[in-house]
């Protein structure tokens, strides 16, 4: 058989920027898209070779980034309403096409949007797909649980089909099973939270599991999981997984991160198991950063999960990363 009929054609990269903060409450995560950019982002799948088409930053309307302070709670909502619909468009369209979609952040209410949209191309075609949350946060507060009312931290309780959405975001029903899941590396959460996270049966992979058991032993449990049932993996990857010390460029920042090697080899094994559909990079807040050090990270972050490696071990599947 000739080697280059055996490996599949990598499918094509589409990056699209959500510079939105009106989810959260800090300043500054609006600036995250342009920051991964100048830390050479598009640069970094170039040199491994991938196709990548920048698509630039979703049109929010004159109205869609406001100072966070200035806007009241309703407006806040339709403003992150808005940008779901646009954006769960554009992912949809995006995977259809056959592209992995790159979703830069932005605020992690963006994540509302960016599952949906490669969620419903699955759906149509009768596949299942699993959510990957590296995150220090749950998000899954409800409009009813939440204290502080920001919808990033809501995204996935949005995405489970929680109840009080209905008349905020227009959801009536789940993006994906409750079932697909996957918080890694959770350490906050609110108590209200952490019930509602209970009663759900909601997978969590809190950093005491990451201690004791280390990164592969639970990577490699829950790829097994996912393959099994022939899904595909949506990424969504906030700043504050990592442990503040190495990236400080976030406005919610936890103690007790991962660390540097931890998050490679989370990438690493994603890599290997050719199982990601889609990625997510939210909570990028460069006023916070040091020198682009956060963003430096990030994008080194994401050439491990596209196939950058230390040093050759094994033949590396071509197809790693892939929309169906």
């Amino acid at each position: 058989m000739d080697p280059a009929k055996a490996i599949p054609k990598r499918p094509p990269i589409g990056i699209i920027g959500v510079p939105v903060e009106t989810g959260a409450s800090e300043r500054g995560a609006a600036m995250g898209p342009a920051a991964l950019r100048t830390a050479g982002l598009v640069e970094c799948f170039n040199d491994l070779g991938w196709e990548v088409v920048d698509h630039g930053d979703v049109t929010l309307g004159p109205a869609g980034r406001p100072p966070v302070r200035s806007a009241t709670p309703a407006q806040r909502t339709q403003q992150v309403a808005a940008m779901v619909r646009d954006l769960a468009d554009q992912t949809y369209a995006l995977t259809k096409q056959g592209a992995v979609p790159i979703t830069l952040g932005g605020d992690h209410s963006l994540a509302m949007g960016s599952v949906s949209g490669v969620a419903r191309h699955f759906r149509e075609k009768g596949g299942e797909l699993f959510v990957l949350w590296l995150d220090a946060h749950a998000d899954f507060n409800t409009p009813a649980t939440s204290r502080t009312g920001n919808l990033h931290g809501m995204a996935t309780a949005y995405l489970c089909g929680e109840p009080g959405f209905e008349t905020l975001m227009g959801a009536a029903q789940p993006v994906i099973d409750r079932r697909n899941l996957i918080l890694f590396g959770s350490r906050s959460l609110d108590r209200e939270e952490r019930a509602l996270l209970e009663a759900r049966g909601i997978q969590v992979i809190d950093m005491r599991l990451i201690d004791e058991l280390g990164v592969p032993a639970l990577m490699r449990r829950l790829l097994a999981e996912i393959a099994g049932r022939n899904g595909r993996i949506h990424v969504s990857l906030d700043v504050d997984f990592l442990d503040p010390g190495l990236a400080p460029g976030v406005g919610t920042p936890v103690p007790g991160g991962v660390t540097y090697r931890e998050a490679h080899l989370v990438m690493e094994m994603l890599c290997d198991s050719g199982l990601v559909a889609a990625l997510d990079l939210v909570e990028l807040n460069p006023f916070f950063d040091e020198r682009g050090k956060t963003a430096r990270l990030l994008v080194e972050l994401t050439g491990s999960l596209f196939g950058r490696q230390i040093i050759h071990h094994a033949p590396r599947r071509a197809d790693a990363v892939r929309p169906e």
